[in-house]
């Protein structure tokens, strides 16, 4: 708890001190240090300042400043403690206690994108973060703890940014963190192989005053170009230290917490905190503002005066607006333009651009003095593969034969595995059929939840080598390549080329892909890839398409498979530009993004990701899709007492007794033998029209009844149609739905009960036309990429977009184009071939 919070008379023991610079050093000297303890006098009538009581004498602090003080007090201490207290809890036990809170330390993961801090997080936490070779894979903050030389250390993956500045999401929510959080250490990840870039962001943490220590990662790769770096003599001009680090081999890991430990204790003596000087002209700006106009002011004490001078400076409206609370912001920043216009005038330029100038300016004079690169300039790998993959003429034909191979793979590579499954799915739902007792629970256990999930589980192995595609192209750093490839083709879509990235890995799941926009600087280009990402067929909707295609057009999977993503790509790129050019203003925006070098991820880390997207799917259906098979199944079946047009069990057991009387199959004539095959089909077509019948006086019949007028004219019945409107919560409980209602408990001529493939082949309507045509199909494999994204994506666009008017939006336009386009298809593919 904070200082802040004690109550009048309540006493604590000091745990740690937070702020920066003179507030820090003038709260120290009043005594307020690590394990002293402190009493509250009272509170101003206002209750604000307030009196403590510190080694033996009085002190007055503002709420605020005391609210940066960190203490424990008896109350948390008994809590904190193994033992039961019945007494009261001695100063020396409060004084333990304390020690052991100062054993817990909060560090902050912060660095440029693409430099390895999610590969750290993940190896010190034992998280399994998606790691990918591309800007913008970690969107929001990840937590974790571990243990560490007798230290609890609570650690935070902050999303990767270039800078501190207030450009991207990123940076504003980076720069928000540390301020707001004020973690005891700032573990500042840099890619050793370029240096220059990375130190730019370094140079921003050392203007905010906080604890830094410098993590030089991938520092093999600096090694293995034969370039030489004093890095020891860096973190002494620094004040920071720099520890080498390989964090996908674990190397340098323990070092690198061994030194934050011995920062965070201020024993490490070979360090000193450092300024950045930037020029005479800057500095008496800087200096004139800290010392002449702060006092003045009630500035935050959590942040470095000469940090809020230098974003003063820089004008950085979204920090600056922040500063005050009040009035007094207007007339803090009159007095500021005054100083600014001084310092333009006097070096020529705006103060932002002079900063930033002066800061490569000191990164260079000390890498200069430090870094050495090797004198033969070799040839990077990169760029001989970037020769291929980004050439005007092989970049698109090599990005289309990858996308190709991966959905080829997805059917060709899944199919063994998923008739593994679907055959042991079979014969577990046989095991319980003859093992239990009939009755509603065998049928709702055997008929809705066997079948239901295991009609969708069993597509399991055509995710996971979908995800493994994504996956390895992600860790490699094709996917920015591929980006880069398609900028200019995007851009005259109406599209920015950072969109590409978020679309792709719409193929995995949308909702991610949503938040992955954040790395899209311009809000009108945010918004529109937002809007159209939809389109991108993510993994829920694969179980739908892998059915009817593998059902109806086996030879040709692979191509109509990528024929139908491709579709969703054209659809974001033609809605886009009517986005574009009807929706939001259009505005040029430069494409600006890295291309990081190529990297052969490790087997572990790619299967890892594969395994976690799986898990995900399996979650979802031990979840969601479990609860809607057993929905399905009980409006399937009840009302339980149908009405039928004609006595269907009596006409069966006619034609069983007739068959009963013939002789044994291997006695019979030919005439007898057609006879037979007769009846037998006889029975199997009442079992069907009874079957129908019942499913259309069942509640689920009624209600794809009453939806089927609207569906009509685009070629489905009212089970497609149920199937439909039930996959609005996830797309695979389309599968699990159909799979319950086309679950006929027919046998073939062998005794075998026909599974979900073979039914949908065999369905038909009320004239006896087969349900599925190939024309009917596409109509219907159009309208499940199109319409109505999952709840999960609707959420996370309002939330993205902050207004619940886009994802409204998103759900009546996608909706409405499917319904459109499905027309289009079924209507006009009747005219033409029928």
């Amino acid at each position: 708890m904070n200082l802040s919070e004690l109550h009048t008379n309540q006493e604590a023991i000091i745990v740690k001190v937070k702020g920066f610079g003179a507030f820090r050093k003038r709260i120290t000297e009043m005594g307020f240090v690590k394990g002293k303890k402190v009493k509250v006098v009272k509170n101003a009538p206002l209750k604000d300042p307030i009196e403590y009581e510190i080694m033996d004498y009085k002190v007055s602090l503002r709420r605020s400043e005391a609210a940066l003080v960190e203490v424990i007090s008896k109350e948390e201490a008994k809590k904190l403690t193994s033992s039961p207290f019945t007494g009261t809890i001695s100063d020396e036990v409060l004084r333990e206690s304390a020690i052991d809170r100062t054993k817990t330390i909060n560090i902050a993961l912060v660095g440029n994108p693409n430099c390895g801090k999610t590969t750290l997080f993940n190896y010190v936490s034992g998280a399994k973060e998606h790691v990918g070779n591309y800007s913008g894979v970690t969107i929001d903050l990840k937590e974790g703890k571990f243990e560490h030389n007798g230290y609890s250390i609570h650690i935070v993956d902050l999303p990767g940014t270039y800078s501190l500045s207030a450009y991207s999401p990123e940076e504003l929510f980076v720069r928000k963190h540390i301020i707001e959080e004020t973690p005891d250490i700032i573990i500042n990840v840099i890619d050793a192989s370029n240096l220059e870039r990375n130190l730019l962001l370094t140079t921003q943490l050392i203007d905010m005053d906080v604890k830094v220590v410098a993590s030089l990662n991938m520092y093999d790769e600096l090694k293995k170009k034969g370039d030489t770096f004093k890095h020891d003599e860096l973190g002494k001009m620094l004040g920071i230290p720099f520890v080498p680090t390989v964090s996908s081999k674990r190397k340098g890991i323990d070092k690198l917490f061994d030194k934050a430990i011995e920062v965070y204790e201020d024993s490490s003596i070979k360090h000193r905190r450092v300024s950045i000087h930037y020029g005479t002209t800057l500095e008496k700006a800087l200096h004139k503002l800290q010392e002449e106009v702060f006092p003045h002011y009630d500035l935050p004490k959590n942040i470095s005066p000469r940090y809020i001078a230098l974003k003063m400076l820089e004008q950085d409206k979204d920090f600056c607006s922040n500063l005050l609370n009040n009035g007094q912001y207007e007339e803090l920043k009159n007095r500021n333009k005054g100083i600014i216009k001084r310092v333009e005038n006097e070096l020529g330029d705006d103060c932002e651009t002079l900063i930033t100038d002066a800061k490569y300016g000191f990164i260079a004079g000390a890498l200069k003095q430090t870094y050495k690169e090797a004198p033969v300039t070799r040839i990077r790998k990169s760029e001989i593969v970037d020769t291929f993959i980004t050439h005007k003429l092989f970049g698109f034909p090599i990005f289309f034969f990858f996308m190709w191979l991966m959905f080829q793979s997805t059917f060709s590579l899944g199919q063994y595995p998923m008739d593994w499954i679907e055959q042991g799915v079979g014969a577990l739902m046989s095991m319980l059929d003859k093992a239990m007792t009939a009755g509603p629970f065998k049928d709702l256990l055997i008929d809705g939840i066997i079948n239901g999930m295991g009609g969708v589980i069993v597509f399991l192995p055509n995710i996971l080598i979908l995800f493994f595609f994504i996956s390895f192209m992600e860790d490699t750093g094709y996917m920015a390549r591929a980006a880069f490839i398609m900028d200019k083709l995007m851009h005259k879509m109406g599209l920015h080329g950072k969109s590409f990235i978020p679309l792709i890995m719409g193929f995995g799941c949308n909702v991610p892909a949503i938040m992955a926009t954040r790395t899209i600087e311009d809000k009108n280009n945010r918004l529109i890839t937002m809007l159209v990402n939809p389109f991108m067929s993510c993994s829920a909707r694969l179980p739908v398409y892998i059915l009817f295609i593998g059902a109806f057009f086996p030879e040709h999977s692979g191509t109509i498979l990528f024929g139908i993503y491709g579709l969703g790509i054209l659809l974001a790129i033609i809605v886009a530009k009517l986005f574009r050019k009807f929706l939001f203003r259009e505005k040029d925006v430069p494409f600006v993004m890295e291309l990081p070098p190529y990297r052969m991820p490790t087997l572990r880390s790619t299967m890892r990701h594969m395994w976690n997207k799986g898990a995900q799917y399996l979650k979802k259906v031990g979840g969601i899709i479990m609860m809607a098979s057993i929905i399905i199944w009980f409006l399937n079946n009840f009302p339980r007492n149908a009405e039928y047009t004609q006595n269907y069990d009596q006409k069966i057991n006619e034609l069983q007794q007739k068959i009963d009387h013939l002789p044994s199959h291997t006695e019979l004539n030919p005439t007898q033998l057609r006879l037979q095959n007769e009846m037998r089909a006889n029975m199997n077509n009442l079992q069907t029209m009874k079957q129908l019948e019942k499913q259309k006086a069942s509640y689920i019949g009624r209600i794809g009844q009453f939806i089927e007028p609207s569906i009509r004219p685009l070629g489905f019945d009212w089970k497609m149609g149920v199937s439909i409107l039930s996959g609005v919560a996830a797309k695979e409980v389309v599968v699990s739905t159909m799979a319950v209602i086309y679950h006929s408990g027919i046998n073939d001529s062998e005794g075998e009960e026909l599974g979900l493939i073979k039914n949908l082949q065999d369905a038909t309507d009320d004239q006896g036309n087969p349900s599925f045509t190939p024309l009917v199909i596409f109509s219907f494999l159009i309208f499940i990429l199109v319409y109505f994204p999952c709840i999960g994506v609707i959420a996370t666009i309002s939330r993205e977009s902050g207004s619940w008017k886009w994802a409204v939006f998103t759900i009546f336009y996608t909706t409405g184009l499917a319904w459109l386009l499905s027309f289009i298809v079924y209507q006009g593919g009747s005219l033409l071939f029928y």
